[in-house]
C-alpha cells in the first residue's frame, strides 16, 4: 500500500453500523467499506457543494414547500449530469488505487448506490438549507 492510501484510509471515519459478513455481494461490500466512509467525510463539502448548486440556480429551492424540496435534491442529482458528475469526482478522489481498481469493475452499478446515498444523506439534513443557514 502506497502512502497516499494509506494516508487516505486514516483520515476516514469509521462506520461501526456498516456490517461486512462473507454472504454479501461485492457491491455492497464496496458500498459499506468504501462508499460510507467516504461519503460521511466528503459530508460537509456534500452540503457546501449542493448549497451552492441552490444559489446557482436562483435560489428557486427556498420556495418549495418541504416535500418538494426534497424532490428538488432527487431530481438535482439524477437529472444534472454536470452535477452528478461532480459530486461522483469530490468522491472517487478520496479512492485509494485498489478501491478504484474494484469501483471501475462495475462502476455503473456502484454510481447508482453512491448517487442514492448522498440523495438520502442530504435529504436526511435537509435543514442545512435553509435561507442563511451555516454549512
Amino acid at each position: 500500500m502506497n502512502d497516499r492510501s494509506r494516508s487516505l484510509l486514516e483520515i476516514r471515519p469509521q462506520i461501526p453500523s456498516a456490517k461486512l459478513t462473507e454472504d454479501m455481494s461485492l457491491d455492497e461490500r464496496f458500498q459499506n467499506e468504501t462508499l460510507r466512509p467516504v461519503i460521511k467525510l466528503q459530508n460537509f463539502l456534500l452540503l457546501a457543494v449542493f448549497k451552492n448548486y441552490i444559489s446557482k440556480h436562483k435560489n428557486s429551492f427556498y420556495d418549495l414547500i418541504p416535500e418538494k424540496r426534497m424532490d428538488y435534491i432527487e431530481n438535482a442529482i439524477q437529472k444534472d449530469i454536470k452535477f452528478r458528475n461532480a459530486l461522483k469526482g469530490m468522491l472517487i478522489g478520496q479512492f485509494t488505487e485498489e478501491e478504484y481498481g474494484i469501483y471501475i469493475q462495475n462502476s455503473s452499478a456502484l454510481n447508482k448506490r453512491m448517487m442514492n446515498m448522498v440523495v438520502e444523506r442530504l435529504k436526511d439534513q435537509i435543514q442545512y438549507f435553509t435561507v442563511g443557514a451555516l454549512v
